[in-house]
């Protein structure tokens, strides 16, 4: 079951101390013994198992414990972890996640996510995949790696910016586990929120083990939709609401539920073979935005408010299903990674007030007017869309044994993915019903379905020229098909028309160059050069586009420069690391509307330049404090399209300059095996840019206002059980995570996604 732990880096006396974001949880086994004999941190960011120190790269690492301690459970909650993570997000589960600035709002992802080694989402940028990474629970990780800067050579596409990598505990041949926590929290304003989680581990031979995992989270709601109230009436809680909008408490709970199945067959001595079936759903009320004054950007209610003439729920599913084949022939093992998963995004979005789509007029009064046959009942307008991809992988390595001179590894991946947005409805309903307004036409209809194929040869080594220097470089060779077609058809798309066998194929290549040297046993440094890419594809274009609408849009480049420092005591007492870094942004892929219909495009260059530093000190016994951050500077270079709209100079979107945090934990033995701890965590988050749509009057791109998280913890372990008491955003902040434009809601408001207010929360667990 789980102990409680300090937050310290993990040392060890075969190589540097190497700080893991200021956090990772050491193994109750390695606290019982001295300071000098820690266990060192095992990582596969390199798709070998090496010890955090051998790698030349700058990686944060957060045990699956300590995410546990910190009630971290999705990306919102990494932001004060892991140096140079930034989100935009209004809904749970969909959220676009930037590490080092690499963000302009497009539509294909710039950062990896991984679940042990078999790639989710989209590749392509057909599919959402920018805001629709698998953002994963964390219950029963061994840890999560973040590797920042791009993975181009051993990830492939769409790593420019970095890889989020979610590593599982396998199952354990030598010992049965099981143990449940359930957990109750209030939120400020809001709803009771309560959580389960269990897991069990079953060794049922020496060489067959099970392990199942599973979790419910019912996240409470603290945002109220109070229907349609004029602007200046809305502090007003005695105003009368517009006939046919919503009127609810806590519309944004969520359900977040789900669970994993791994069995493990050692074959032999030198082989085996895991396979592992993941599900969740993320199944969310509404979003997390509420009404705002489009010129402060001040909430327009004491309280979180939104105003609505229709629910806007979201349902996503995420499935994945894997076989891993380690086999070790003594001088090159063999491991083979076959993987089928699935995506799909299930949502309503309420438009009745809408006015973008109009030029000025509320879409629920145009339909009313032109297709109406009563102008004076109440029409509610939504669009209904699902968005889904398939996605099967294949990777075969051959790994060298690790030796004192040269350790190779060569790869070939293959993915086949089948993608669609489909259907994406435009309908008027009757006001606060689901029922289809009677003898109005659908208003729109569009199919998108697409596919990309991508065969990829790549190579990686690292040359031991003495004991303290070596020299890693990594090549890789891809080659990708993709087609499209795409329908349209309804009033507001002009019409019926259809798009077939839109195609593209591209033959991009990355790599990577890192020298390391040791000083010491306690003090390395490192310098990386590297690119990454994202891949381009086939454009489908609208009726009545202007010449030179692109029938296909680029790959985008990155090629990132930086030099990093790892410092540390081997017994564990102190730990630092810092890296400086320059990325050079090339053909930036963009989102752009052309008569209705998102378009890709490239658009320029851009710049991000920056570091990142993490430290732990260890001052006492069961004292542990640690920080860590980030400055990134991020910025265009040249003038998108105009229809973008970002200029020269202008900030890369929902990037803070600034972000900081720091932990400190303190624990003490009691009677008996029983231990005591309790600790803070504070997390900073500084202003940031809003997209490039957004600016005030002057022209300069809105800045959203930095915020302070504080969040504690205590508890006590009484062996087999457990107790805590946690806090979050002790404080109250107004801490914004993405602003939804004018246009979109009623009365000219603009939106604001909220944190979460002030929680409390008590959790009890138990096990063997």
């Amino acid at each position: 079951m789980r102990k409680p732990q300090s937050f310290i880096a993990t040392a060890f006396s075969s190589g540097l101390v190497l700080l893991a974001s200021g956090a990772f949880v050491l193994p109750a086994a390695a606290q019982s013994e001295s300071e000098s004999t820690l266990e060192e941190i095992i990582v596969t960011a390199q798709k070998r198992t090496q010890t955090l120190a051998e790698v030349p790269l700058s990686i944060t690492v957060l045990s699956g414990d300590m995410l546990e301690r910190q009630q971290a459970d999705s990306f919102r909650d990494l932001v004060a972890l892991v140096p140079g993570f930034s989100i935009s997000s209004s809904t749970r589960g969909v959220t676009r996640i930037t590490l080092r600035g690499i963000n302009t709002g497009g539509v294909a992802t710039t950062v990896g996510v991984y679940v042990d080694d078999v790639p989710f989402g989209s590749s392509s940028g057909l599919a959402n995949a920018a805001i629709l990474s698998g953002d994963f629970d964390t219950f029963d990780l061994a840890r999560v790696e973040v590797l920042r800067g791009p993975q181009g050579t051993l990830y492939g596409a769409s790593s420019m910016g970095g890889v989020m990598k979610y590593v599982a505990n396998r199952p354990n041949t030598e010992a049965l586990e099981a143990r449940g926590q359930a957990s109750v929290e209030t939120v400020d304003g809001g709803d009771t929120g309560y959580a389960f989680t269990g897991l069990v581990n079953v060794p049922v031979t020496d060489s067959f083990a099970l392990r199942a995992a599973g979790f419910y989270r019912a996240d409470a709601g603290f945002i109220d939709s109070i229907g349609n109230n004029p602007i200046a009436s809305m502090t007003d809680p005695g105003i009368t609401v517009v006939e046919g909008t919503r009127v609810d408490q806590g519309i944004n709970a969520a359900d977040i539920f789900g669970g994993r199945v791994s069995a493990l067959f050692d074959l032999s001595d030198n082989a085996s073979l895991n396979l592992m079936a993941l599900m969740q759903n993320i199944e969310s009320g509404s979003s997390d935005v509420v009404d705002a004054d489009p010129v402060t950007l001040q909430p327009l209610n004491s309280r979180a408010v939104k105003s609505q003439y229709h629910g806007d729920a979201a349902d996503i599913s995420y499935r994945l299903y894997s076989a891993t084949l380690d086999w070790d022939f003594g001088r090159v093992a063999l491991q083979s990674v076959t993987a089928y998963s699935t995506f799909e995004h299930d949502f309503r979005t309420d438009l009745a007030a809408n006015t973008a789509l109009t030029g000025g007029i509320p879409l629920a009064a145009l339909t009313t007017a032109f297709f109406g046959d009563d102008t004076t009942r109440p029409l509610s307008v939504v669009q209904d869309q699902i968005t889904s991809t398939d996605k099967l992988t294949q990777e075969f390595r051959l790994v060298s044994e690790e030796n004192d001179s040269f350790d190779w590894m060569v790869g070939l991946y293959y993915t086949d993915e089948e993608s669609g947005i489909s259907p994406q409805d435009i309908l008027a309903v009757e006001a606060g019903t689901e029922t289809p307004a009677e003898g109005i036409p659908l208003l729109a209809s569009a199919s998108l379905v697409s596919n990309y194929e991508e065969i990829a040869l790549f190579a990686n080594a690292t040359w031991h020229l003495t004991d303290r220097f070596e020299l890693s470089f990594g090549a890789r060779q891809s080659d990708n098909d993709q087609d499209a077609s795409q329908s349209l058809e309804g009033p507001l798309v002009g019409g019926s028309v259809s798009f077939d066998d839109a195609a593209s194929s591209e033959s991009p290549f990355t790599w990577s160059f890192s020298p390391r040297y040791e000083f010491s046993d306690d003090l390395s440094v490192f310098a990386r050069v590297a690119t990454g890419y994202r891949p381009g594809g086939p454009n489908v274009i609208p009726t009545g586009a202007p010449p030179g609408t692109p029938g296909s849009y680029d790959s985008d480049t990155l090629t990132s420069y930086e030099l990093g420092l790892k410092a540390g005591s081997q017994n564990g007492t102190y730990a630092f690391d810092v890296t400086a870094y320059y990325l050079d942004w090339e053909d930036v892929q963009l989102l752009a509307v052309v008569n209705g219909v998102g378009l890709n495009a490239n658009g320029g260059t851009a710049v991000s330049k920056g570091f990142e530093f993490a430290a732990t000190v260890r001052p006492t016994e069961g004292l542990t404090l640690s920080l860590n951050g980030a400055y990134t500077d991020a910025q265009l270079t040249q003038d998108t399209d105009p229809v973008v709209g970002g200029l020269d100079g202008d900030p890369l979107s929902y990037v803070p300059e600034w972000g900081f945090g720091i932990d400190g934990s303190y624990e003490w033995s009691l009677s008996g095996d029983s231990m005591a701890y309790v600790g803070a965590n504070l997390g900073y988050v500084g202003e940031r840019p809003a997209d490039f749509s957004n600016r005030n009057a002057d022209g300069n791109i809105r800045e959203i206002d930095s915020y302070t998280a504080i969040n504690l913890r205590a508890g006590v372990d009484f062996g087999r059980w457990y107790v805590e008491l946690y806090g979050r955003n002790l404080g109250d902040e107004l801490g914004i995570n993405n602003i939804v434009s004018e246009g979109a809601l009623p009365n000219g408001a603009v939106g604001l996604s909220l944190i979460q207010p002030r929680t409390f929360g008590l959790s009890i667990g138990a096990g063997f």
